[in-house]
C-alpha cells in the first residue's frame, strides 16, 4: 500500500519538514556527483556500521576513527538510490507537517533527530556484528509515524493499492494503516533473524525502534494548546491540500 495523502490540514508552513527534505535531496545530489570510490568511502565513514562500535580492534584495523559517533546522525541524511530517497521523503511530506505543527519547529527537529538516534542504536544492538553500513532517514521518519499514530489515530490515509497494474484507491484510518506498517516491520525483522535469504537488506529493527521511540517520547515535545484539536476530516478535504 502506497500512502498518498492524509486528511489533516496544516494551518501553517512546515518549515522544518521542508528543510529536512531539502537537505536530504542536496546530500543525495552530492552523492551522485562524486566518484564510485569516494561514494563508497562516504557511505562507510558517514553510514552507521554496527561492528565499528562493537569490535573496535576490527574498526581500528579497517581505518575507522575510534570514539567517533557522528555516524549515528550523518547516516540519516544519506540514501542508497532515487527510490530510497523518494520513498522516505514522500512519507515525511505526508506525516511530518502535522507532527511539526503540534511540536513547533525547534522541538520537532530535536524530536526527529532523537528518533533517528534511537533507530540507530536499535539497529546497532540487534546487528552488533554487521559490517554493512546502514543509511537513510527511515528510522527518524518512523519516529514521526509513531507520534502521528498516537496524535491522530482517527485521521484518514488515502492509499494506492496496485493489483495487476490496476490502481485501487481507498482510505484507511491512520491507526490501522500505521499499525499494519509497524507489524510489517516487526515481521521483517523476525524473518531477517532466520537468515538473510528471507528478507531484503532493510534495517527492520531500526524502523521498529524509531517508531516506538516516537510513540513513547512525543509527549515531551508537544506544545500545549487550548481548545479542541480536531483529527478527523472528510476524504474530500484530502484532495485539496498538501500532505
Amino acid at each position: 500500500m502506497i500512502p498518498l495523502r492524509d486528511t489533516i490540514p496544516s494551518r501553517g508552513t512546515p518549515v522544518v519538514t521542508w528543510a529536512l527534505i531539502a537537505v536530504n535531496a542536496i546530500v543525495f545530489l552530492c552523492e551522485l556527483v562524486v566518484g564510485p570510490e569516494d561514494l563508497e568511502r562516504w557511505v562507510y565513514l558517514l553510514g552507521m556500521v554496527p561492528a565499528r562500535y562493537s569490535h573496535t580492534d576490527w574498526a581500528r584495523g579497517i581505518g575507522f576513527p575510534i570514539d567517533h559517533y557522528a555516524s549515528f546522525v550523518t547516516s540519516m541524511f544519506l540514501h542508497g538510490g532515487w527510490m530510497h530517497l523518494i520513498g522516505n521523503m514522500w512519507t515525511l511530506w505526508i506525516f511530518g507537517d502535522n507532527v511539526e505543527e503540534r511540536m513547533g519547529r525547534a522541538r520537532f527537529l530535536a524530536f526527529y533527530l532523537l528518533c533517528g538516534l534511537a533507530a540507530g542504536v536499535t539497529h546497532w544492538l540487534t546487528s552488533v556484528d554487521s559490517t554493512v553500513p546502514t543509511i537513510g532517514a527511515s528510522g527518524a521518519i518512523a519516529g514521526v509515524l509513531g507520534a502521528y499514530f498516537v496524535l491522530y489515530p482517527r485521521a484518514r490515509i488515502i492509499v494506492l493499492f496496485p493489483v495487476l497494474f490496476l490502481p485501487f484507491f481507498f482510505e484507511l484510518p491512520a491507526v490501522v494503516y500505521l499499525a499494519f506498517w509497524f507489524l510489517s516491520q516487526v515481521t521483517g525483522g523476525t524473518l531477517s533473524g532466520l537468515g538473510p535469504e528471507n528478507v531484503e537488506g532493510i534495517a527492520w529493527w531500526a524502523h521498529v525502534g524509531g517508531f516506538l521511540a516516537g510513540a513513547a517520547l512525543h509527549r515531551l515535545f508537544i506544545v500545549p494548546r487550548r481548545g479542541y484539536e480536531r483529527d478527523e476530516y472528510d476524504i474530500e478535504g484530502a484532495w485539496g491540500r498538501r500532505g
